[in-house]
């Protein structure tokens, strides 16, 4: 039943609007499903924490996933009633033509010019965000107000979750990462028993798609022990390349090297070795990745105060920050088998220090 009940939560959750900085739909829902089942609490920037203690000593672990999914933000208001827009997080100009999109809890679409009106160059030109607008219905700057429309919406994808012939795989908007939260949430019920050592800290951070700004925050409060990050992950499992192994299908994916240069992770080889120990009793293939492209909330987490030991647990997806990102069911049924193995044996994970 996981996989079903997994893609019933994911529906509805992904469904919200959420973008980085407006979060709180989302917010409000993960709240609603966490409070019957541990100590929550929400802070100023939006970031919420669960809190499970066990039925022995053990460590502080937290486990989180950001709510927020790539958006936009309304720039400006034409006279005419159009609005402009200001990408939040990887928004892409060639998937935003002639979308349908949420403004504020507003139907919209981005305009796309007739293409009986287009020259041939223009057919094949990205028209860049600076260029696109968005229609809303109205018919002036000032029934775009008296709508509760202004500067600063949000502006998201409107793409419900489907299923394809093959159940186990799903399509749609916001996977990244609201598959993670309510991989979360499920955590939380299986873990009722409190049958685990220390305490487990459930967070959903918020914009991590604009910088990882709520897990600096999150994991300051926290201050846990360890830190197991649960994301998705780009992978090229498609006719327009491969440059790294990764595909949808084969399990969760281990990144052990992540973004480039100053803003990503390399995962602790400690931490990668405890996470495989445990694939291999659980029986759950992992997949591993090296690449500079992408990251998750571990960049910011495994530097906050002293150091975090931190690893990341994704999850495989095709064609990234799009209204149709592609997973495959059975790599979060494995992953949750695999997450729920660890948290239960947490006070076993023995020395991990550097040398």
């Amino acid at each position: 039943m996981f996989k079903e009940d997994f893609y019933t939560s994911l529906k509805e959750l992904a469904a919200l609007p959420g973008g980085p900085g407006r979060e709180h739909e989302v917010v409000k829902r993960v709240v609603e499903q966490l409070e019957p089942l541990a100590d929550v609490e929400v802070d100023h920037m939006g970031n919420v924490y669960a809190v499970l203690e066990g039925n022995r000593p053990g460590p502080t672990v937290m486990v989180s996933a950001h709510s927020d999914e790539i958006g936009c933000m309304v720039s400006a208001i034409e006279d005419s009633g159009f609005l402009r827009m200001e990408r939040t997080g990887g928004m892409m100009d060639s998937l935003l033509t002639g979308r349908k999109v949420n403004v504020n809890g507003h139907f919209g679409v981005v305009g796309v010019k007739s293409g009986h009106m287009q020259t041939a160059a223009e057919r094949t030109k990205v028209v860049p965000i600076e260029e696109l607008y968005v229609d809303i219905g109205a018919g002036s700057r000032e029934e775009v107000l008296e709508m509760g429309v202004n500067i600063g919406d949000a502006i998201t994808y409107i793409s419900d979750l489907d299923r394809f012939t093959n159940q186990d795989l799903i399509c749609g908007k916001a996977i990244d990462n609201r598959s993670c939260c309510v991989i979360i949430v499920e955590l939380f019920k299986k873990l009722q028993d409190k049958n685990f050592g220390g305490k487990i800290v459930g967070v959903i951070t918020v914009q991590e798609e604009v910088g990882l700004r709520g897990a600096k925050a999150a994991t300051y409060k926290v201050s846990p022990d360890y830190a197991l990050v649960i994301d998705t992950i780009a992978c090229a499992d498609t006719p327009d390349g491969n440059y790294y192994p990764i595909k949808i299908g084969k399990g969760p994916v281990l990144p052990l090297l992540s973004g480039g240069g100053a803003q990503g992770n390399i995962m602790a080889p400690q931490m990668k070795d405890l996470i495989v120990s445990y694939a291999k009793q659980t029986d759950v293939p992992v997949q591993l990745s090296v690449t500079p492209r992408g990251t998750s909330d571990l960049s910011a987490v495994h530097l906050v105060k002293e150091g975090v030991l931190g690893g990341a647990i994704t999850f495989p997806r095709r064609y990234s920050h799009s209204p149709v990102e592609m997973a495959n069911l059975q790599d979060f049924e494995d992953g949750f088998k695999l997450l729920e193995a660890m948290l239960r044996d947490s006070e076993n994970w023995g020395d991990m220090n550097f040398v």
